[in-house]
């Protein structure tokens, strides 16, 4: 999951050398931690949200054949 999020927001900012993605995972959940430079934020983020709705709807997707749930976060 953390590489499907730094492939997908890499390609949405200006620096794509700041995009810093973790991942922190248990039993049934996963939490990944997106942080882009701040002028990049409403790039990730998107007109009323609909660009980071995305990469969680695609990350999800993924994250379905393992059955594991996935949160990403936008730092």
């Amino acid at each position: 999951m953390k590489e499907l999020v730094r492939i997908i927001a890499t390609s949405l900012v200006d620096h794509p050398e700041q995009v810093e993605v973790t991942e922190t995972a248990t039993d049934k959940q996963i939490v990944v931690e997106l942080k882009v430079a701040p002028e990049d934020m409403g790039k990730v983020i998107g007109k009323q949200g609909r660009i980071a709705k995305s990469i969680r709807t695609v990350v999800k997707a993924a994250a379905a054949k393992d059955d594991r749930k996935v949160v990403v976060d936008i730092v």
